[in-house]
């Protein structure tokens, strides 16, 4: 899948997305809203990348200063600017590995469930470290290896049938590794349940041993 085909594909997904995490991950992404707006901090001048259609943005906005949303898909930025959110977030089409904003822009930057979806993980992960201010946070949840639980198996078969790809898959601890290999220092992370294993990890930049948890 070139680049054209793999945003025409998230585009078209926009219409889905929402319907997607409702059905299979509702409570992890709940989860998730509570852990990210307590360890953000109401001065902080957020980046999120990979926002898709803005549901983390909309859910974090009230306890920081601003949050910058920011996607590769113009169908997923379409759907997240139709959507009511406070005057603190601003949507805008950005290439996650090559952002165009200047070095030690943000206090924080969120990619969530994304790392695994894209062809260049740790490309994506030095732009965010170029973007990030010393010491900035880092909020990367993503879906880890595994099989998904039975009860869960539709969902699977919806993403393979729409043609969803995968280019990485990480265990927890290798994803803990591969984002602490990449210039961060892993602070927090756990797995929360959800369709896959979803790995919630905070971590600051600068490097450290991922496996001292």
């Amino acid at each position: 899948m070139n680049t054209g085909e793999n945003k025409r594909f998230w585009s078209r997904y926009a219409r889905l997305y929402d319907v997607e995490i409702d059905w299979f991950n509702k409570s992890a992404y709940e989860q998730m809203y509570e852990m990210m707006s307590s360890a953000l901090a109401p001065d902080m001048e957020v980046l999120e990348v990979a926002t898709g259609t803005g549901l983390i943005a909309r859910h974090i906005a009230a306890g920081v200063r601003h949050v910058t949303a920011t996607d590769f898909s113009p169908g997923m930025i379409d759907a997240a600017r139709k959507k009511q959110v406070l005057a603190n977030v601003s949507f805008s089409i950005e290439d996650a590995t090559a952002l165009s904003f200047p070095d030690q822009s943000f206090d924080a930057a969120i990619i969530s469930n994304a790392l695994h979806i894209m062809p260049d993980p740790a490309c994506a992960l030095s732009e965010i470290r170029r973007v990030l201010r010393p010491g900035g946070l880092l909020i990367a949840p993503t879906f880890s290896q595994a099989r998904p639980k039975h009860s869960r198996n539709l969902n699977a078969f919806v993403l393979q049938l729409i043609g969803f790809r995968v280019y990485s898959q990480w265990t927890p601890r290798e994803y803990v590794s591969f984002i602490s290999s990449n210039g961060f220092h892993v602070t927090e992370w756990q797995v929360l349940t959800a369709a896959f294993p979803l790995v919630y990890l905070e971590a600051r930049v600068g490097a450290d041993d991922p496996t001292k948890q």
